[in-house]
């Protein structure tokens, strides 16, 4: 059986490296059970263990590799073929792989990222028999709306007006209009603006009467408006636009591509998210799904967490003079790396400029190189990105939780397609959302003891911020902060 000779390749591999894990060899069984019975498998995993899964994973696809499409983000990508791909061949099993729009021929492994998968996808190119493997599968939608994405930039109008002479004219002064529209509503601050309601509809109107169309002006309008995000990114120095689309709900737009298919997705335990529910209803109505937890057991061990209880909302006057006061009190004296997670831009750049008054240069702002007692202020998405990169850490701060903002036009696009259904927008989609991301963001602590600060007022001041404690769980309060 598959499943007893990945699990004695395995062992074998684990056997020349250290790579402790308790659930190699589970993991490797699960996969070996559903790529033999081409099956709907759901495994769930600990928010820290993003990356030590690949062996579990790839051992089996090595043993039965014919049928497999794994999908790969471009982070995904590169470990694969410059990590896990060597650490195979150095263990004796070298995987053939296959990359690239078109269907392999003969036993390899398929490798797609999200783009090429929505590609295939439209051009017919999986069949039934094509098992898909997504890893983080949590983040699965957000790719696909990436990947769908439509971009409307100045020389796509460009070329239009060259196809079509005659209506050049109306042409340059629809995007005349358009542009004295966006700028008119913009400040030097605002960088991206819901496109008009009309815009659609006037160029559809347009464009009609003219005939045939260059690329991407064919897509653009066949889209339902209604199932689309539509926005503009300034170019406040060039006084340039670039228009941009992407799908709501990017899992409805490719309705069979998880109902016809088997699959296995790896998901980062911890938190249910609306996405990945809406995964589950593309697949749990096509046939059983197989749903597995494999909880590590650094999860048990309680976080230190510091969130006071009276602390000001984020839209209060006093609330970045409290962050100020109180990221200086929780960095005074810490001998480790400091990670303080802050979304908004200018308050960011403004926080980072102050600690950099009081502590001198071990204060960053997103770089991977920081002092042994450091400072760094990021994004939630750059830390994401960049955990591999960086040290142990000490204490992470969280200046403001990572709930979606509604001035972002793609959140408030989504927000208002909820609304619309008559759905509480903010408990099932935003909170979720938020929480997806603030599980593995702390994760990091848990392995190395740190502390956790959120100076969110929010957490402790609103009904939903329970939500919040519950997901970090398990957690032991700090009153007040001590030397260690």
């Amino acid at each position: 059986m598959l499943e007893v000779q990945a699990h004695q390749q395995l062992k074998h591999l684990l056997q020349l490296e250290e790579m402790p894990w308790e659930h190699h060899l589970t993991l490797s069984r699960l996969i070996g059970r559903s790529l033999r019975r081409k099956d709907r498998t759901r495994i769930r995993l600990s928010a820290g263990e993003r990356d030590r899964w690949w062996l579990g994973l790839l051992v089996p696809i090595y043993l039965q590799s014919q049928g497999s499409v794994l999908v790969l983000n471009e982070r995904q990508r590169q470990r694969f073929f410059q990590v896990e791909l060597p650490r195979l061949r150095n263990g004796g099993l070298r995987l053939a792989c296959w990359t690239g729009c078109t269907p392999p021929t003969g036993q390899q492994l398929w490798i797609l990222s999200p783009t090429e998968l929505v590609t295939v996808h439209r051009l017919g190119s999986l069949k039934t028999s094509h098992q898909l493997i997504i890893p983080e599968a949590e983040h699965l939608a957000d790719h696909l709306r990436q990947a769908m994405e439509i971009s409307i930039e100045t020389q796509d109008w460009d070329r239009l007006r060259q196809a079509h002479p005659a209506a050049g004219p109306a042409l340059l002064e629809l995007h005349e209009r358009l542009s004295r529209q966006l700028f008119a509503a913009s400040s030097r601050s605002t960088f991206e603006l819901p496109m008009p309601p009309s815009a659609l509809v006037s160029l559809r109107d347009l464009i009609s009467l003219l005939g045939p169309a260059p690329e991407p002006w064919p897509e653009l309008l066949s889209l339902n408006h209604a199932q689309w995000a539509s926005w503009a990114r300034l170019d406040q120095n060039l006084l340039q636009w670039t228009w941009h689309l992407q799908p709501l709900e990017p899992l409805h737009s490719l309705n069979t591509l998880l109902e016809k298919h088997p699959s296995i997705l790896l998901e980062t335990d911890g938190v249910l998210r609306e996405r990945t529910t809406r995964v589950d209803e593309r697949i749990t109505d096509s046939g059983n799904v197989v749903e597995i937890q494999l909880q590590d057991r650094i999860r048990t061990e309680p976080l230190r967490l510091f969130a006071p209880r009276r602390q000001p909302l984020p839209n209060t006057a006093i609330y970045a003079e409290h962050l100020l006061d109180q990221s200086r009190r929780l960095i005074l004296g810490r001998p480790g790396l400091t990670l303080v997670l802050l979304d908004d831009p200018g308050l960011r750049q403004k926080l980072t400029t102050e600690l950099a008054g009081e502590f001198g240069s071990r204060v960053m702002h997103q770089n991977t190189s920081p002092e042994a007692n450091g400072v760094i202020c990021c994004s939630w998405s750059w830390w994401m990105n960049h955990q591999d990169q960086l040290p142990v850490l000490d204490q992470i701060i969280i200046a403001l939780l990572p709930v979606s903002s509604l001035e972002d036009p793609l959140t408030s696009a989504r927000v208002d397609s909820y609304k619309k259904l008559g759905m509480d927008w903010f408990r099932d989609l935003l909170l979720p959302e938020a929480l997806t991301r603030l599980v593995p963001a702390i994760a990091p602590l848990r392995q190395s003891g740190g502390r956790l600060a959120i100076l969110d007022g929010r957490v402790r001041a609103r009904g939903w911020g329970r939500q919040v404690l519950r997901a970090l769980e398990p957690w032991s309060a700090l009153q007040r902060l001590l030397p260690d």
